[in-house]
C-alpha cells in the first residue's frame, strides 16, 4: 500500500476541520489520506469524516486505533502495532480483537501491520500505548529485529507533535535496510518536510493541518 507513497496528510476524525480547508488537502499532490487518531474516535466521526473525503479522489485509509470505529468503505486499513510498550495490548492486541471482530469479513490484502516506535515520551499516544523509553543504545536494536527478524515491510517513528531528532533518524536509516521508514511528528514546513525525508521513506503531517492549512500544504514535495 505505502511503496510508492511519499506524503500522507492525516486527519483526525475527533477535530474540526472546514470544508475549505479539507477541499485543499484533498486536492493536493499529497499522495494518501489517513484517517487516526489517540482519543475520542467515534464510529460516527470516522464515518463523517470518510463521507466527507470520498468526495474527492484522493485514497484514504483508516488507521484502527478502536475496533468499535471500523466501518467499510476504505480503500486500506492500517494495524499500529507499538513494539516499545510494556503492554502487550498495544502490540497485536488490537489486531487479535480486529481479527476476532471482524475476521470472516476481512480480505487480508486491504490489511497491513504498521509497526511503531513511539519516541515522543510525553504524547498522549506514548502514555496510551503505555510505551517504554528507546535510548539511543537500544534504538539501533528496535530497527535490527523489526528490520531483520521480522522483516517488517514498515517501521513508523512516531514523534506525534514534536520534531524528531535528526540523529537519532540518522541512526534508524543506517539501520533499515529492507523495511520502509514512515516518520510523523512536527513537521510543519518544507525545510523539516525536506530535512525529514532524507531520513524516511515516507512522512506523516498531521497537526499543522489544524493550525495553518497553507503551511500544511508547502510539506508536499515532489
Amino acid at each position: 500500500m505505502l511503496e510508492d507513497v511519499k506524503h500522507i496528510f492525516k486527519l483526525d476524525p475527533a477535530k474540526d476541520i472546514s470544508d475549505e480547508d479539507l477541499t485543499q488537502i484533498c486536492e493536493s499532490e499529497t499522495d494518501l489520506i489517513i484517517i487516526g487518531g489517540t482519543d475520542g474516535i467515534t464510529e460516527d466521526n470516522v464515518l463523517n469524516l470518510m463521507s466527507r473525503v470520498r468526495r474527492f479522489s484522493i485514497s484514504v485509509a483508516l488507521e484502527v486505533t478502536d475496533k468499535d470505529a471500523v466501518i467499510p468503505g476504505f480503500d486500506h486499513y492500517f494495524i499500529p502495532a507499538v513494539f516499545n510498550t510494556g503492554n502487550i495490548k498495544w502490540q497485536h492486541g488490537l489486531m487479535l480483537e480486529a481479527l476476532q471482530e471482524y475476521g470472516q469479513l476481512i480480505d487480508f490484502e486491504d490489511l497491513s501491520l504498521l509497526p511503531y516506535l513511539i519516541l515522543n515520551e510525553e504524547c498522549k499516544a506514548f502514555k496510551k500505548a503505555e510505551a517504554l523509553e528507546v535510548t539511543a543504545e537500544m534504538l539501533p536494536h528496535y530497527i535490527n529485529m523489526l528490520d531483520k527478524m521480522y522483516q517488517t515491510k514498515y517501521i513508523y517513528i512516531e514523534y506525534s507533535g514534536r520534531y524528531g531528532d535528526p540523529e537519532l533518524m540518522k541512526t534508524i536509516r543506517s539501520h533499515a535496510e529492507n523495511s520502509r521508514i514512515i516518520y510523523g511528528g512536527g513537521i510543519d514546513s518544507r525545510g523539516r518536510a525536506e530535512e525529514m525525508r532524507t531520513y524516511s521513506d515516507t512522512i506523516v503531517v498531521g497537526n499543522i493541518i489544524y493550525k495553518d492549512v497553507k503551511k500544511a500544504l508547502k510539506t508536499i514535495i515532489k
